[in-house]
């Protein structure tokens, strides 16, 4: 059975769409990330042994709702990857 993750699109500075699919969403510090997977169109998934490439983004509510805006500082960039990845472990332990 293939594992379906919701579709994020989101508009880049120039305007155009890029698309993703959500891997999670989590707390850290208090505040809220989201974890995405670009989509690429017309590319194959990558094997289980290749790693995907996962965009973190803090979520920023606004007066319009939610926005998703890069995290800019290296180290809480570091900081926030590392508890994805404690996050995705326990996940794949409660799966086992």
């Amino acid at each position: 059975m293939e594992e379906r993750f919701d579709e994020v699109v989101l508009l880049d500075e120039n305007g155009e769409e890029a698309r993703f699919s959500h891997i999670l969403t989590f707390l850290y510090e208090g505040e809220r990330y989201v974890a995405l997977e670009p989509i690429e169109e017309g590319a194959e998934q990558p094997e289980e042994e290749e790693e995907a490439e996962i965009v973190l983004m803090h979520i920023v509510l606004g007066e319009d709702g939610d926005t998703y805006q890069p995290v800019e500082n290296e180290v809480l960039l570091d900081e926030v990857f590392g508890r994805f990845l404690e996050l995705m472990d326990e996940l794949d332990e409660e799966e086992e």
